[in-house]
């Protein structure tokens, strides 16, 4: 496999604060991953450092086998508040990305088109994002994404604020994209399931400071089923990681 992403040594600090110390982390190209941990662990820094929106106070990013010194189109961000142009329509708003890089206007209405029928809004092309839901939002933020031609896409809780039959459906719908088109994903989330499910490796950080403690392989073929006993013992195995138990309830 080729290596996409290589995080070496990489530490953050805001002030007296540390936020990331020591992270090491590689990602082979395609590769689904993961992060989870508490607030305040240095997952959205890390994510942040990954896409060039900051600096390291120490360390190494490779993207590509390229240094990350700021952001790029070969990385593309999710976030949990879409970040849409309301003035835009969703046609717009997915051809923004190529109609800033000068691609002539019949190949932005024809990417546009294509990511428009992939995210399945072809009835909503025309739409601005308030008239949209939540979950069409974000498909229109993935989908941007995806029209600028980035290899990386890095999403911060996408689905975070979605009701829990929505959130089912993306998380659906991501994988279906990943499958088709085998971009490489770094996915945060605070919920342990959420990784087991979409994920080919879970990175497991920790804070004070932010640092990863694990890396685990998630090898349950997909469709995972939630309720099998071999993602049971994953759920439980990843939170004694991420909450182990202290003196005072440890088991005698």
């Amino acid at each position: 496999m080729v290596e996409m992403i290589r995080v070496e040594s990489v530490a953050k600090s805001f002030g007296a604060f540390q936020a990331l110390q020591g992270a090491e982390l590689q990602v082979q190209e395609g590769e689904f991953i993961c992060l989870i941990g508490p607030s305040g662990c240095g997952k959205s820094t890390l994510l942040r450092i990954l896409a060039g929106f900051e600096q390291p106070s120490s360390g190494y990013v490779f993207v590509g086998g390229r240094e990350v010194t700021g952001p790029g189109p070969d990385r593309g961000m999710v976030f949990q508040d879409y970040g849409l142009f309301p003035w835009l329509t969703v046609r717009q708003n997915i051809g923004f990305g190529p109609r800033a890089r000068g691609i002539p206007r019949a190949q932005i209405d024809e990417t546009a088109r294509r990511f428009i029928d992939m995210v399945g809004l072809a009835a909503f092309a025309d739409r601005f994002p308030h008239e949209l839901s939540g979950g069409m939002k974000q498909r229109v933020a993935i989908a941007r994404v995806l029209a600028n031609d980035a290899r990386v896409v890095l999403m911060d809780e996408p689905f975070g604020a979605l009701d829990a039959m929505t959130r089912e459906r993306l998380q659906d719908e991501l994988l279906e994209i990943w499958a088709r088109t085998k971009l490489t994903v770094i996915f945060v989330t605070h919920a342990i399931e959420e990784a087991i499910l979409l994920s080919d490796r879970v990175v497991a950080m920790a804070a004070g400071p932010g640092r990863i403690i694990s890396d685990t392989r998630i090898d349950l073929p997909r469709p995972r089923d939630v309720a099998s006993p071999e993602f049971n013992a994953l759920r439980r195995s990843l939170s004694l990681e991420l909450h182990p138990p202290t003196a005072a309830h440890a088991p005698i």
